[in-house]
């Protein structure tokens, strides 16, 4: 896990923290420069990039550790991470986030539901939400190869516990929860956000909000335009800050 912070930092559980994964494809999570990260990072903010298994950080056994079968790794070094980042002063349950998105909200999705109490909030962006049903979208048999498929009877288990919708359960204290999608996703398609928003909404007991934002004009994130990105990334800072109590934060 990288985590970057502004020098002389308080380890005193009292920052704004976002823990940011994926997990999926071999793909390792990287430190880079993004504009609203700055943003984030320049108002006392951490972020924390998370390598879990399913990236390739530690190669192709690494990977395969967070596959099919075995991708429950995937989310429980995810809550590990946020464990860290609790015990070490970076954060707090009132300050820390999760967020992941596409193939990431298995990580962030099963995070939540699996250890509701780590976090103020959560990100869930074009997520994977039911990957049961998610196998009959359009794009969904394309993504057999990486999570299995509903007919072979360990992979279907497999996928009935990686699936956030169907691991919501009523009366639980959930953080709160924004799911970003945009409506001409043809990689993941809209409902999986908005049947996940409804599940969470009769289901959470925690009294926290649970919203769905929706863009008309946008998809899976690529494509959008510079104004949608920064509009996007503000919604989505503005509620965590929101959640976390820091609302009026200053410059």
């Amino acid at each position: 896990m990288t985590v970057l912070h502004k020098k002389g930092l308080r380890l005193d559980g009292n920052n704004p923290t976002l823990l940011n994964g994926y997990g999926a494809y071999g793909f390792s999570e990287t430190a880079h420069f993004s504009p609203p990260a700055q943003a984030w990072l320049e108002h006392g903010g951490v972020l924390a990039y998370a390598n879990v298994r399913g990236s390739g950080v530690y190669g192709n056994d690494w990977y395969k550790a967070g596959f099919k079968t075995t991708k429950s790794n995937t989310w429980k070094d995810g809550i590990a991470c946020a464990q860290y980042l609790v015990k070490q002063g970076y954060a707090s349950p009132r300050t820390l986030a999760v967020t992941g998105g596409s193939a990431g909200g298995i990580f962030v999705g099963r995070a939540v539901t699996s250890a509701p109490e780590l976090f103020a909030a959560a990100v869930f962006n074009v997520g994977m939400m039911d990957t049961i049903r998610s196998e009959e979208s359009a794009n969904g048999i394309t993504n057999t190869s990486e999570f299995g498929t509903i007919k072979d009877a360990a992979e279907f288990a497999a996928l009935l516990e990686m699936s956030t919708y169907h691991n919501i359960k009523d009366g639980t204290a959930y953080p709160a929860v924004l799911l970003v999608h945009g409506m001409n996703d043809p990689r993941v398609d809209v409902w999986e956000s908005g049947k996940a928003a409804a599940r969470l909404q009769a289901a959470t007991g925690s009294g926290r909000p649970v919203l769905l934002r929706l863009d008309l004009q946008a998809g899976h994130g690529m494509g959008s335009t510079a104004t949608q990105r920064y509009a996007e990334a503000a919604d989505i800072y503005s509620f965590l800050l929101w959640q976390m109590g820091r609302a009026q934060i200053k410059p």
